[in-house]
């Protein structure tokens, strides 16, 4: 245990001299669930009247499956998780997407083009450098917080 706790400590430190984002965070769920939440960001958003979308890599460490089912983000009066999906002709649509299985030792990526955090009637805009939180809501009645950067609204990832 001092081992890993070493490790961590260590790489936290060198991340904080390199000035790299510290964007991963993790919790234990359960005796057998421990779900860790990486690389999370959103882009800027011009206004309220459009919704925003999040981003993130959500990872099982358990052995046990666990499945997202909602989100909440006080930035948002209704944030929700979307698929973006292309049909045989090349047109993309999106709609609220159903509970999302993650299988023990599994994971899932939210992003552009696929499933995403949709987060709609912005109480505010998505303004770049600033953060909010976001909740993940899962099967078993957890409720995970975390932290969002916002970068450019051009951005193709959490790097910008």
């Amino acid at each position: 245990m001092f081992e890993t706790f070493a490790k961590a400590i260590q790489s936290l430190s060198v991340a904080l001299m390199m000035g790299l984002p510290i964007a991963s965070s993790a919790q234990q769920l359960s005796d057998n669930a421990s779900i860790v939440v990486e690389s999370p960001w959103a882009r800027a958003s011009l206004r309220t009247s459009r919704p925003g979308g999040a981003y993130l890599t959500v990872r099982n460490e358990g052995s046990d499956p666990i499945s997202l089912i909602g989100l909440r983000a006080e930035i948002s009066g209704m944030a929700s998780i979307h698929e973006t999906r292309t049909n045989s002709d090349g047109v993309s649509s999106m709609a609220p997407a159903n509970d999302i299985m993650i299988p023990a030792g599994g994971m899932i990526a939210l992003e552009p083009g696929g499933y995403h955090a949709m987060l709609m009637q912005l109480q505010s805009p998505l303004v770049e450098g600033e953060t909010f939180s976001l909740t993940l809501l899962f099967s078993d009645g957890t409720e995970l917080e975390i932290t969002v950067p916002i970068v450019g609204i051009g951005a193709r990832g959490p790097e910008g």
